[in-house]
């Protein structure tokens, strides 16, 4: 067959122009069915437990069983459920030989604590990434403990808040949520209106960078559940001053709840980790799992809590009571 140029140019300029209408064809069905998925909230949650102690009995029952990995065994999967977990290390990590394991109750050396360096490790192995330092026991073996202490948790990348030496506070981003933990310690060197003043003033600079603010504190009388109306007072200045929580610790044993101004105040979580076990109330400790809410489209932020009960074991484990 013999085509001539007119042919050509004919079967060229249709094909270009099939081409051209193949292209131009509009493709309906994935764009009206293109539906983008917009997230509505952020969350975060985060779990606050009470006095951590590794030293005298818990260090005794450890070294019986294989170290403090035993000491976890039953409350570890709980603490593996939240975003971080926070609690008040009772003591300061040191390479120092106990002085305390195998005394009288009630002796001198029976009150001064030092926990081994590989705690480290179990406390980051069991989501235990941050802790408070501002207690009546961190310098128990001086400013030497304290500046151990530091070392190993940074070492094991643990943070930690209201060391003797400062800083006051530490804060953390989990979800696009930024969260900022202070410290009040009334054991501290500072005096009780020093104290204060200085956490409040730390809440305040915390304003500026921080979604929600949560305070720590030490304080009370031991083995009294209510608060004193001097620890009354501070929680509700801290709530004044901007905090979102008041979380409460050294009492040994669990206080009261309180709502202030829609802010929750838990005046003592009691014990968690420790060898204390003359009586029922010393043996029962309280955590809080806080679920942080942040609404996407309007960025307000909503805090809902909900409540584990432990139980201190006569075998130096935590067990979660049901």
């Amino acid at each position: 067959m013999i085509f001539s140029r007119k042919n050509v140019l004919v079967f060229l300029l249709t094909a270009i122009l099939i081409v051209v209408a193949f292209l131009l064809w509009p493709v309906k069905e994935n764009i009206a069915n293109f539906n983008p998925v917009v997230q509505k909230e952020i969350s975060a949650k985060i779990m606050f437990v009470g006095d951590l102690m590794f030293d005298r009995g818990i260090r005794y029952y450890a070294s019986k069983n294989g170290g403090n990995t035993f000491i976890f065994e039953k409350i570890n999967p709980l603490l593996l459920e939240n975003d971080l977990v926070v609690a008040n290390l009772e003591g300061p990590i040191t390479d120092n030989k106990s002085i305390s394991l195998g005394t009288i109750p009630g002796s001198t050396n029976n009150y001064y604590f030092t926990f081994n360096p590989s705690l480290v490790k179990n406390l980051f192995d069991n989501n235990i990434k941050i802790v408070n330092l501002g207690n009546n026991h961190i310098e128990n073996f001086k400013r030497e403990g304290v500046y151990s202490t530091e070392k190993y948790l940074d070492e094991g990348k643990i943070g930690y808040f209201n060391a003797p030496n400062g800083p006051r506070s530490v804060s953390t981003k989990i979800n696009d949520i930024k969260v900022t933990f202070v410290g009040y310690n009334q054991f501290s060197a500072l005096a009780q209106k020093i104290e204060e003043k200085s956490t409040i003033e730390e809440i305040e600079k915390a304003k500026g960078f921080s979604d929600i603010i949560i305070v720590y504190s030490h304080w009370g009388e031991e083995y009294l559940p209510n608060p004193t109306p001097a620890v009354r007072n501070t929680a509700h200045n801290l709530i004044d001053a901007g905090a979102d929580l008041v979380i409460g610790s050294h009492s040994h044993v669990i206080g009261e709840i309180e709502t202030y101004k829609n802010k929750k105040i838990y005046y003592s979580l009691g014990n968690f980790i420790f060898d204390q076990h003359f009586d029922e109330n010393v043996r029962n400790g309280l955590g809080v799992v806080v679920q942080i809410k942040k609404d996407a489209q309007t960025s307000a932020f909503e805090l809902n809590f909900e409540e584990k009960h432990f139980y201190l074991e006569s075998s130096g484990q935590t067990i979660i009571k049901e």
